[in-house]
């Protein structure tokens, strides 16, 4: 017997002075049985800074790799945002940059996301409208010690920084851009 997600609630207050955006979100999050606390909570965190109205999570882990795992669709249905967690080959990174607007990639994972980006940078430093950001391996526990199943957060993004906090506790994020944007 396949074994079945857990299901997790989250209320999202967010205010991203970034893109000035802001909004409470509830959302019901699905981790599949697989999925850690930290990734899940990293998908959480790239919605946080990609949130809209449209934006969506993905299947997850049980989708195949031809889906995203947060996408946003603008009113045509074209894919709008695509937005992948973890570390996803090269060949996935520019399949997502030739079907969407924009592809932002959030890596987490400490040494074997920095080998996993120097394996991959060459071969997606022509996608003009990829965005790849780092989370350290600190940052990564950090946001598994908020997951809980029912979760009320507050998210403050400004200038690049971000504030997450609830009843489990409060951490601050700097995600390192390593391509597109402010990357070095």
């Amino acid at each position: 017997m396949a074994l079945k997600s857990t299901i997790f609630k989250a209320e999202l207050q967010l205010a991203d002075l970034d893109r000035s955006h802001f909004g409470d979100y509830t959302l019901t999050i699905a981790r599949h049985p697989s999925e850690t606390d930290e990734r899940m909570m990293v998908r959480l965190l790239a919605f946080a800074l990609n949130a809209s109205e449209t934006l969506t999570f993905g299947r997850g882990l049980s989708a195949t790799e031809d889906e995203a795992d947060l996408q946003d669709l603008d009113p045509t249905g074209s894919i709008e945002r695509w937005v992948d967690v973890g570390l996803p080959d090269e060949k996935a990174i520019r399949r997502a940059c030739n079907r969407s607007r924009q592809v932002m990639v959030l890596s987490y994972g400490g040494r074997s996301a920095e080998i996993w980006w120097q394996q991959t940078q060459g071969k997606v430093s022509g996608q003009k409208n990829l965005r790849v950001l780092s989370l350290s391996v600190e940052e990564g526990k950090a946001l598994a010690g908020l997951a809980e199943r029912g979760m009320r957060l507050q998210c403050t993004i400004q200038d690049g920084l971000i504030w997450l906090g609830g009843d489990q506790g409060h951490v601050e994020i700097a995600p390192r851009v390593l391509f597109g944007g402010d990357a070095p």
